[in-house]
């Protein structure tokens, strides 16, 4: 009996020790590949762009975010006493005072040469970070990444999934149109027109509902001139700029363009922006949107 009580206090004291290090802090790498050290709860989150932010929302950490940036202001779900910060040149001392458990940053962030992040780190937050996704696979890979350093990763593989199913019901219609319309996507307005190509989560949305984009062997993020448009002669343009008074208007009235098939025929469509830019979930919305604008006959 002794030897037996004995037994069971010697495994009783392995399992609290085998418990005790498998719950300490894990070392990962983030999706950029920095070392990282994921803090044991996660209860205070920072989010500094809106794609991270509405991933938040979507996994039911919406109360969990103490701070995110201003042009998350339209993401539903947040704590209403959220704070708000600057996306390029976040104060340290008020984040601080927030005392997050963790920072969920961007490749976009850094985008002015430098890391903004850089003092939060050194004083012990830890600060992950999320690259600028070029592809649908990437922006799922971000969704898997969120719900494994956040504790939320069968929440993370439901949105996934669902994600998915839309998408491949998409893509079968599209698959089924023979005559594709050539389509030009504005992102940004004149005098500075800008658009995409290859190399963009944007491009596939319009190869999924079966489309062809004029510009798509240009790169990622291009500068095009007014005379490419009009020689590209679009049958469809679309845009998501959301930033001027009525951007469909604004393209049907440039000069020349009412040569232009699209813009003739009356084929210029507004995309909701936020869907259509931002790399989460809503990117499903902005797909959908696109078939409809594009081919209402086959899209509802």
């Amino acid at each position: 009996m002794r030897k037996t009580a004995f037994l069971l206090v010697i495994f009783s004291l392995f399992l609290f020790v085998l418990t005790a290090c498998n719950s300490s802090p894990a070392t990962i790498k983030d999706r950029e590949g920095n070392e990282i050290t994921i803090p044991e709860k996660v209860d205070r989150i920072v989010s500094t762009v809106p794609s991270n932010t509405e991933i938040l929302v979507a996994l039911g950490l919406g109360d969990k975010i103490v701070a995110t940036d201003k042009y998350s202001k339209d993401v539903e779900g947040l704590n209403p006493d959220v704070t708000y910060i600057d996306l390029m040149n976040p104060d340290a001392e008020t984040i601080i005072e927030l005392n997050p458990d963790i920072i969920i940053a961007s490749e976009m962030n850094k985008l002015g040469g430098r890391d903004p992040f850089s003092l939060l780190k050194e004083s012990g937050i830890t600060v992950v970070y999320i690259p600028i996704s070029n592809s649908i696979q990437g922006i799922y890979d971000d969704i898997s990444f969120i719900g494994e350093i956040t504790g939320t990763s069968k929440k993370a593989a439901e949105i996934i999934e669902n994600m998915k199913k839309e998408i491949d019901k998409y893509k079968k219609i599209g698959e089924t149109i023979t005559e594709k319309k050539r389509v030009y996507f504005e992102i940004s307005p004149a005098p500075d027109l800008y658009t995409f190509g290859k190399g963009s989560f944007l491009q596939e949305m319009l190869e999924i509902v079966g489309a062809d984009n004029v510009f798509a062997d240009k790169g990622k993020g291009i500068a095009i001139s007014s005379e490419a448009v009009l020689e590209a002669n679009p049958e469809v343009i679309l845009t998501n700029v959301n930033y001027i008074d009525n951007p469909v208007e604004e393209i049907k009235s440039r000069d020349g363009w009412g040569s232009i098939t699209a813009v003739a025929n009356n084929q210029v469509y507004y995309i909701d922006a936020n869907s259509s830019s931002r790399s989460s979930q809503n990117i499903v919305k902005a797909i959908r949107e696109i078939g409809h604008a594009i081919y209402p006959e086959f899209y509802e």
